[in-house]
């Protein structure tokens, strides 16, 4: 009998037209690290008496599914995952690279069917109904750059065959953290060590009475943008902007020699009045817990443009 290995697993993904219907076919297959994608269902005990000092059998509570994917920043796989954080892209140019600008703001999200495949048992579970609740990453001097999307499911569909056909494939153009850099009103944010950014959705569960025990949908609330950078104390500029209230903003990029590109531009970013603290003969750092509102001028809080050769998304 086989068992099943993480090396010889399998994700499909596709954007449904209608929430929690599995389309049947426009699957793509995704590069990814590790997943805690699943559905569980506990047990509830028994409370009754009357039966002796043995319980009587537990019953069925209702279905939980979601769990985080890791996935690598890729320039080209990047760009489902930014689509169902913040919407469809504007796209532009009328051949590649071609330039996919997505907005934060958008009232409505895209759902999604995830497919993971384990072939060797074989188990084929398809996730339907997925939602992005929240993107993280970091920045930092070197190390395999990877985000880990939380996501939200309906349910679980588990079955002995794929259900996602012949996956499109993609190319895998990985950035890296070598490739990676820091802006702040359009120059260059020197002595930073280390960076942090998560973009949450803050998902509000649908969950009303239903025979299968699924939720009917997840709806996105107030989103919130926020982050750490540890920098090494060498000047007054990020303390002094902390002290006065003022926003900054912020561009996280990353650039490979082919020409992809990302680019996460924040624009109004609040720094917290930071301790500074000296611990030691070592150098003195500083740690930024910041936060991102938005931007009476720009309309929105956040911009992340993606260049690829992707034609759409």
């Amino acid at each position: 009998m086989a068992r099943a290995q993480g090396a010889r697993a399998l994700m499909a993904l596709a954007f449904e037209t209608t929430y929690g219907t599995p389309p049947a076919s426009g699957f793509t297959r995704m590069p990814f690290a590790s997943t805690s994608l699943g559905a569980e269902q506990p047990l509830l005990n028994s409370e009754l008496l009357g039966y002796g000092r043995d319980p009587l059998a537990p019953i069925k509570d209702a279905v939980t599914a979601d769990g985080d994917v890791v996935v690598p920043l890729d320039a080209e796989a990047l760009g489902f995952w930014l689509k169902a954080a913040f919407g469809a892209a504007t796209t532009t140019g009328a051949e590649a690279p071609y330039s996919h600008e997505f907005q934060s703001g958008s009232w409505t999200l895209p759902s999604m069917s995830i497919e993971t495949g384990m072939p060797e048992v074989p188990r084929y579970a398809m996730y339907s109904g997925c939602v992005l609740d929240q993107i993280t990453w970091q920045m930092q001097r070197s190390g395999l750059l990877t985000a880990t999307a939380r996501l939200v499911a309906q349910g679980e569909t588990v079955g002995t065959t794929t259900s996602a056909g012949t996956p499109a494939a993609l190319g895998l153009k990985r950035f890296g953290h070598f490739n990676g850099s820091i802006t702040r009103n359009g120059t260059a944010l020197g002595n930073v060590v280390s960076a942090e950014i998560t973009y949450a959705n803050n998902l509000d569960r649908i969950e009303t009475i239903r025979s299968d025990g699924r939720i009917d949908g997840a709806d996105p609330s107030i989103a919130a943008l926020t982050g750490r950078i540890e920098v090494r104390f060498a000047d007054q500029t990020l303390v002094t902007q902390a002290i006065n209230g003022e926003a900054c903003e912020m561009e996280f990029a990353y650039v490979l020699p082919s020409g992809e590109s990302f680019a996460f531009t924040v624009h109004a970013v609040y720094l917290p009045r930071p301790r500074i603290e000296i611990s030691g003969p070592q150098g003195v750092q500083a740690t930024f817990d910041w936060q991102a509102a938005r931007d009476s001028v720009v309309g929105r809080m956040c911009t992340a443009t993606l260049t690829n050769d992707i034609e759409v998304y």
